[in-house]
């Protein structure tokens, strides 16, 4: 068995419906787990699952609201009930939420911003982490972003509660690292998944491309490899850490 073998492990991805989800529901079911797929978009979470089954993984779709603690807490007794047990989580949900100034943003956008990029991934480990130490132990990895380390303009609810994360990830892990539970972060910087591709002109996707040292924007199976690699046994003494995948992004 290789390292990055996850037969017999099950494991939960929200935003599994597109983009850097769909990504890693897809590797991490081509490596043999049980992947548990969830998200709010029944028929493209259907669509993930059909091609996961047709290359030969195993995934079950699960309609989720990570900004729901009830519906959190129903996703993770349906993957242990589907799966045998929890023994990986990724938590992607996340939306970009409204661009404007502070001192003008919707306080409704806030709401939203916070409820589902920080609340939802607090929900999902609430009941991920007791599932995951009646396992014997587990890895979670936490999609956060570049912007859980650096500002950006007209961003911030999505900044703050992407900063939030980092800090929520590193007291988690502390929690629990005595339980065998390992709790990681990722920051990608600009990904080309739909979240960006469908609401920007190409002439604001190539200055975004600019941006970034290597010349491009990223791609959600770059963020995979990172994120498979932190859940995998390879990463074994990796935890409460954040882990960039951002072409230098912020080394500048």
């Amino acid at each position: 068995m290789t390292h990055q073998d996850f037969t017999g492990k099950t494991a939960i991805v929200t935003g599994a419906a597109s983009g850097i989800g769909a990504a890693i529901a897809a590797e991490l079911a081509a490596r043999g787990a049980v992947v548990i797929a969830a998200d709010v978009d029944a028929d493209a979470l259907d669509q993930v699952v059909r091609e996961i089954r047709d290359s030969g993984g195993t995934a079950h779709a699960k309609l989720a609201d990570v900004a729901d603690a009830a519906s959190m807490e129903a996703l993770t007794d349906f993957a242990v009930k589907t799966g045998g047990g929890l023994h990986l989580a990724v938590n992607n949900a996340g939306i970009g939420g409204p661009m404007e100034p502070c001192g003008n943003y919707p306080l409704d956008g806030w709401k939203k911003v916070i409820d589902i990029n920080l609340n939802g991934v607090f929900y999902g480990m609430r009941y991920q982490i007791p599932a995951m130490a009646a396992a014997g132990g587990g890895s979670i990895v936490n999609v956060s972003s570049i912007l859980g380390s650096v500002g950006f303009r007209g961003a911030s609810a999505y900044v703050a509660a992407k900063h939030g994360l980092l800090g929520l990830t590193r007291a988690a892990a502390l929690d629990h690292a005595g339980e065998h539970v390992r709790i990681n972060a990722v920051g990608p910087a600009f990904i080309a998944t739909p979240l960006l591709t469908n609401n920007l002109e190409q002439e604001m996707l190539d200055g975004l491309a600019a941006q970034h040292p290597v010349g491009r924007i990223g791609t959600s199976e770059e963020v995979s490899a990172l994120v498979c690699f932190l859940l995998s046994d390879r990463a074994s003494f990796i935890t409460g850490s954040y882990h960039l995948v951002d072409g230098g992004y912020t080394a500048q």
